[in-house]
């Protein structure tokens, strides 16, 4: 049986996160989420995986063909974003007669894979579905038991067929190409090729309890490290080469990678990740499903709550909750991310234009790669603070601010661009 992920979109939702890159390239523990969905093919045994990328080809650079871990990787490029269609025909002329179809962050479709694999010689494919308490965010299928009839994508509230979604993990036969090439090309002509497969033929659904992890905005980074941090960090697993001061105090399951550096009277309280080579300063506290990837600082005398911080990263004293840091940013002493509302409601950033639903009433900054934030700067909750920024000294930081954007709090809140 073959496999193919798709993850060639433009991630334009994750801004300001994984800038140039797809998204399926951030890292948690200490590998792409990529990595971990084919780590989880690999366990239901599918050994041949196709993965549809963007033209600039990074996810290939960064995990080659696979064969230093068993599996066959093969690579096709989507050369423009025109929809999931487009992507998995790019596929065909590779494919079998049965092939999977994931999106890249499902890390855990090896516990679905069998239960769909039941239900293949009855069905010209089985998709996956699950209750939703938001129908109108996604498409909602109509049932006859365990027979889709019909999909209706984002219907207006009122209308819905049912409560139940797909999430992105399907099994199909090459049938599914006929139906493609039957239907306009347009961004939606995947889900419209479905639709023509549950009128003529027999599409079978496998029901799960919970919704997996969704990766379409950045804060979809927390229940995932959340889910990846259950499930790998169950104990204490503290490298050789870690030096941890006698002082220096660690408490549940946590992961202490090689050449970490823990300093006096730390706290490290888990779940939690800690790459390698990072460092805890004096005093500090890292807690609750944080993630250090590698050859991040944590000066003296900061707490860090929830947050993900990718390589390289630097910080000194400061409170960092339920926040997200790409690569390389620099952050200076006293600097503090506001993750609660003053009126505790829930917190809605502007994406592209337009308020969004995070669900969220806790939720600090998201900061892209090689930021640099000065001395007690102020981030409000859920403010997006694009790549290569200058925030200075003292910054009150309300709303998103642009890539290459130099900030500085003066009277008429004065914005420059960094000139190229």
């Amino acid at each position: 049986m073959q496999a193919v992920i798709l993850a060639a979109g433009e991630s334009s939702r994750f801004w300001p996160l994984a800038e140039g890159k797809h998204k399926s390239l951030f890292a948690l523990l200490g590998r792409p989420i990529i990595a971990h969905t084919i780590e989880a093919l690999q366990r239901a045994q599918i050994k041949e995986i196709l993965i549809v990328q963007p033209p600039s080809r990074a996810i290939e650079s960064q995990l080659g063909d696979g064969a230093s871990s068993g599996v066959k990787l093969s690579y096709v490029v989507q050369p423009e974003p025109r929809g999931m269609g487009d992507a998995l025909a790019r596929a065909e002329s590779l494919l079998e007669d049965s092939f999977f179809v994931v999106n890249p962050q499902h890390v855990t479709v090896d516990k679905i894979i069998p239960q769909m694999s039941a239900l293949a010689s009855r069905a010209d494919a089985v998709v996956v579905g699950c209750e939703t308490a938001r129908p109108h965010e996604y498409g909602i299928v109509r049932l006859e038991e365990d027979r889709v009839l019909d999909l209706v994508e984002k219907p207006t509230p009122g209308s819905e067929p049912g409560r139940t979604r797909l999430v992105g993990i399907y099994l199909f036969k090459k049938r599914f190409f006929e139906c493609y090439r039957r239907v306009p090309e347009h961004p939606y002509a995947f889900e419209d090729a479905l639709k023509l497969l549950m009128r003529e033929g027999t599409v079978r659904l496998v029901k799960i309890p919970q919704e997996p992890p969704t990766l379409k905005y950045p804060w979809d980074l927390f229940p995932l490290a959340q889910l990846l941090i259950d499930k790998n960090i169950t104990e204490q697993r503290i490298a050789p080469s870690a030096r941890i001061h006698p002082s220096a105090v660690i408490e549940g399951p946590v992961w202490i990678g090689e050449g970490v550096k823990i300093l006096e009277h730390a706290v490290v309280k888990g779940p939690c990740y800690i790459g390698d080579h990072c460092v805890i300063g004096t005093g500090s506290l890292v807690r609750e499903y944080s993630n250090l990837e590698a050859h991040t600082v944590i000066g003296a005398h900061a707490e860090v709550a929830r947050s993900i911080f990718q390589r390289e990263c630097s910080t000194h004293s400061g409170y960092f909750g339920d926040s997200i840091f790409d690569e390389a940013v620099k952050i200076g002493a006293g600097t503090v991310t506001a993750n609660v509302r003053n009126d505790r409601g829930f917190i809605r950033p502007w994406v592209k234009g337009a308020r969004v639903e995070t669900g969220l009433k806790k939720l600090g900054a998201i900061v892209g790669r090689k930021t640099h934030i000065g001395i007690c700067t102020m981030l409000m909750p859920g403010v997006l603070i694009g790549p290569r920024c200058e925030i200075g000294p003292g910054s009150l930081v309300r709303k998103n601010l642009d890539a290459d954007t130099r900030y500085y709090a003066v009277p008429g809140d004065i914005k420059k661009r960094l000139t190229p």
